[in-house]
C-alpha cells in the first residue's frame, strides 16, 4: 500500500512527460497510458467539502489535491495508518462544520449536558457565583509553515557546471543537468519538506522531491545515495543526496523546478553570476 501511495504522489507532483535530459522522445508508456495524468493531481484542485474515492486514489494523493496534510485528512475521516480507502467511499475534505452559533457540535453537547435545568416546581433565590469562562474550542494545527513565493531563498543545488539547459521543446530537458563526480554533494535549492524519496519512476533513478509551498516543488534525480527521508524538513543548502548515475548514461544531477505542476526554467529563480 505504501509503495502505491509513493508512486501516486510522485506522479501527482512531477511529470507530464516521462522524458529526462538526453532522451530523444518520451517513454512509450506515457503515450499508451490513458489513466490519470499529473493534471488530475494538481495541488488545490479539490476545493469541495467532500470527495468520493475512485479507483487509483490514495489518501496521500487526495490530501495533496485538497491542500490538506494527510494526517489531518485521516483524522477528519477517522482513518488509521495505513489509511486504507476504497472506491465509492466519501471523504470529508474540510474541518467538521460548526453549528449556526459557531459552536462545535461536541462542545455544544457538553454545554447542554452541564447547563442547569429550570426548576418549575419551586422558585429558589439564586446564590451569587462567579461567571463561568466561555467554552474554548481547540483547533488542530499541522505545524507546517511554508514560505510565501517572495520569501523563498533559492540557491544552486550543485557546485558542478551545467551541461544541459532547460528547454521548452516537447522532447527537450525540463530542467538543468549538472556534471560532477560520483558522490559529489547535492543540495536543497530552498527550504522545504521532503515529500518523495525513491526510485519508482523510470528514467529518474534515485529521486528526491521537495515541497517549498503550494506553488513550488523541486526534483533531484539520478542520485547515488539519498540522505533524507519523507516528511523531513530541510533548509536551503542542506546536503540531501550524493550525485550518481542511477538510470542515467553518466554521473549527473537532473534538477527541476515546478510551478503549480508546470516545469519552469530554474535559471529564472537561481542566483545569477554562477554556473
Amino acid at each position: 500500500m505504501y509503495g502505491r501511495v509513493r508512486t501516486a504522489l510522485l506522479a501527482s507532483l512531477l511529470l507530464s512527460q516521462l522524458s529526462c535530459a538526453g532522451r530523444d522522445q518520451p517513454a512509450p508508456v506515457d503515450r499508451l497510458y490513458q489513466g490519470k495524468s499529473f493534471l488530475d493531481f494538481e495541488a488545490g484542485s479539490l476545493r469541495q467539502e467532500s470527495y468520493q474515492v475512485v479507483a487509483g486514489d490514495t489518501l496521500y494523493s487526495i490530501a495533496f489535491r485538497a491542500n490538506v496534510d494527510v494526517r489531518t485528512l485521516a483524522q477528519w475521516n477517522q482513518l488509521r495508518d495505513p489509511y486504507l480507502i476504497v472506491p465509492g467511499q466519501t471523504l470529508r475534505l474540510a474541518t467538521p462544520q460548526a453549528n449556526q452559533q459557531g459552536i462545535d457540535p461536541v462542545a455544544k453537547k457538553e454545554y447542554r449536558d452541564t447547563k442547569p435545568q429550570q426548576n418549575n416546581d419551586k422558585k429558589i433565590t439564586p446564590t451569587p457565583r462567579s461567571t463561568p469562562s466561555p467554552t474554548r474550542i481547540e483547533v488542530a494545527h499541522t505545524g507546517e509553515i511554508f514560505a510565501s513565493n517572495n520569501d523563498i531563498r533559492w540557491q544552486w543545488p550543485a557546485s558542478a557546471r551545467v551541461i544541459t539547459e532547460f528547454s521548452t521543446a516537447e522532447a527537450g530537458s525540463k530542467g538543468l543537468d549538472f556534471s560532477g563526480g560520483r558522490g559529489d554533494p547535492v543540495y536543497a535549492a530552498a527550504t522545504g519538506k521532503v515529500v518523495y524519496v525513491g526510485n519508482a519512476l523510470k528514467g529518474f533513478g534515485n529521486l528526491i522531491i521537495l515541497k517549498h509551498n503550494d506553488d513550488y516543488i523541486t526534483a533531484y534525480a539520478h542520485n547515488q545515495q539519498l540522505l533524507v527521508k519523507e516528511q523531513q524538513w530541510v533548509n536551503g543548502g542542506d546536503e540531501i543526496a550524493k550525485m550518481g548515475d542511477s538510470d542515467a548514461e553518466q554521473v549527473k544531477l537532473h534538477f527541476q523546478v515546478r510551478f503549480r505542476g508546470k516545469s519552469v526554467n530554474p535559471r529564472h529563480y537561481l542566483p545569477r553570476g554562477k554556473q
